[in-house]
This record gives structure tokens, sequence and C-alpha cells, in this order.
């Protein structure tokens, strides 16, 4: 590629905003035009992410370019879809969302744009046409890659799943449940059955297996540790173990993100990376599927770089062949 991919970024102080910024400083392809940050202008961005010193002079802006190739909207959820009420962006900027704003088809549509569900284990077709890309939850992301070859196989019915993840996926603004105080040692049950992910999670699994007879029963749990989801889906099968296993194998071949492991599954193993791990495994007529991400990667701002890749033309792990922190 001649020329670099120029980039913008808003809200650039957070987790997921500071996770982009270091993968993207990091990208061979990429050039940080600005990084916005309402709250932090004028500050040089390692005095936020401490880990950049040395690393990049940048400072944070509270200004916006035309002149850049691809946005990232790295806010809360609600904000995207006010950034964009209270901005102009012009048509040439492709923009990449990693909020739940436009994650849902009936919300897929903002005046001239349509958002395409940036899952590339199932739309990288779609990805790669887009103008406009909502990237999907972290617990989304860890639950549909561990479910998405039995949605095809048209074995979905009811599936009971917990899930855990780490102090950061409620991002970086403190709550008594983020405190260190309260998350060591300690675990806790939250948004039970109620999860906003599951509504991007029915609609893609339904989508893939053309009905809406699958019911995920989801219970999330909060970590006391920083990252990384770790989920278990059950669900009742009664087809060998074997033909499911070629059958995980056979689908995600293509997917260079996602392992298939014959062997029990752990968070280290892809922590710092865009990887995701599966592991399967049937007692009776009970099938189990174990999938870990890192929540702040593919959970976001990787799958978010593995978008833009796509979106440019661009090999898929551009930028993203990372090592994971396994000891």
């Amino acid at each position: 590629m001649k020329n670099k991919i120029r980039v913008g970024i808003i809200g650039g102080a957070g987790y997921t905003g500071g996770e982009l910024i270091r993968l993207l400083l990091n990208h061979p392809c990429a050039e940080m035009i600005y990084i916005h940050s309402k709250s932090n202008a004028g500050k040089e961005v390692h005095a936020v992410h401490h880990d950049l010193v040395g690393v990049t002079d940048i400072e944070f802006t509270h200004e916006m370019s035309d002149e850049i190739d691809v946005l990232f909207l790295c806010v809360g959820h609600g904000d995207s879809l006010k950034f964009l009420e209270e901005n102009e962006v012009p048509q040439h900027i492709k923009i990449i969302s990693l909020s739940q704003d436009f994650r849902l088809k009936e919300k897929s549509v903002f005046k001239d744009r349509h958002f395409v569900y940036g899952l590339p284990e199932i739309n990288s077709e779609q990805i790669k046409k887009a103008e406009n890309v909502a990237n999907p939850g972290c617990f989304a992301t860890a639950i549909e890659l561990g479910l998405l070859p039995l949605a095809k196989m048209k074995l979905l019915n009811d599936v009971f799943t917990t899930g855990i993840t780490g102090s950061t996926g409620a991002g970086q603004s403190l709550s008594p449940t983020s405190h260190f105080s309260w998350r060591e040692n300690n675990v806790q049950a939250y948004k039970t059955l109620t999860h906003q992910h599951l509504h991007e999670i029915n609609q893609t699994l339904n989508s893939l297996s053309g009905n809406s007879n699958a019911s995920i029963h989801f219970v999330p749990w909060r970590g006391d540790f920083t990252r990384g989801i770790f989920v278990t889906s059950q669900i009742k099968c009664i087809k060998p173990l074997s033909e499911i296993h070629e059958a995980y194998v056979k689908f995600y071949e293509s997917h260079p993100f996602v392992k298939i492991s014959s062997e029990p599954i752990f968070l280290k193993q892809v922590v710092n990376t865009n990887n995701c791990f599966l592991h399967l495994e049937k007692e009776g007529d009970i099938l189990v599927v174990h999938s870990v991400i890192d929540n702040l990667l593919k959970g976001a701002s990787g799958q978010a770089v593995e978008n833009m890749n796509l979106m440019f033309g661009m090999d898929e792990t551009e930028g993203l062949r990372l090592k994971a922190n396994y000891f």
C-alpha cells in the first residue's frame, strides 16, 4: 500500500481508545492524524496512557479534521449516535463504531449511512465493501464465535451460557464494583438474563440458522482480574463430539483468529491477542462449548482494526500478530 490509511479517533482516553492507539501506532499501514478527547485536549497522549512515554508525542485535541480516511468512534453506548447527530462527517470518511448504537438491523441506518455488523467470521465479504461498520460487543463476540457452527448446523435450541469478564469490561469510569478493594478476591453475577448484548447475539445466530428457535439464557459475571472473557455454553445435542469438532474446524478454517483446541483452554492463551480459542466437551447428550477472548482486543479494539484491514483491502491480520501475555 503506497499511501497509509489516515486515522481519526473519537474518545481516545478510555480503555478501548487506548488499546486502539497502541495497535495503530504499530500498524505498518496506518497514520494517526488526530485523537479527540474533550477532557484531555492539549495533553500529550502519554500523559494519560503512560506506557506510551517515548513512543509518541501526539497530543489529544478537541479539533477534528476531514483529512482522514477512517474515523473510529471509541465512545460509550448512545454516544456514537449522538456524535453523528452533532457532527457532519463527510461521506468519503469510513466509520467504525465501537458502541452498540448501530449493531441491530433496525438501528443500522443513520441518514445515508448503513452500518454492517462487524463480525468477520460471518460478514467478511460485506465488511470488505462497507463504508461503515458496527463493531460487535465483547460478550457477543465470545458467545457468537462459540455458537456459530451450531447455528449453521441448525442445532441451536435452549442454550445456557455463563461468562466472566475482567474489570476493564466496565470501562474506565470508576464505580463501586470496579474498585480494587471490591474486585479483589470477589465474583458477582450481574444483569442476569438481561445483558444488552443478547439482542445482537440472537440476531446473529438467528440470521445464520434461518430460524428464531434458539433461546440464549445468559448469566454474566464480574471477575477479579483486569482483562479477558471466559464463556461456557451448554446445549442438548445428540450428534457425536467428533462430528461437531470437525464441523467447527471446517467452519473456521479460513478465519485466522479463531483456534479450535483439543485441550482445555484458559485466559492467558488469548490476553493481549486478537485470538479466540474454542474447546468442545460432551457428556451424554450435553454439549459444552468454551470460548476465551481478550475483551479489549478481539472484543473491541483489535476487532475494529481487523475490520479496518478488511475495509481497505489489506490482509486481515495486518498489525494484529500479537503475542499472548502467557506468564
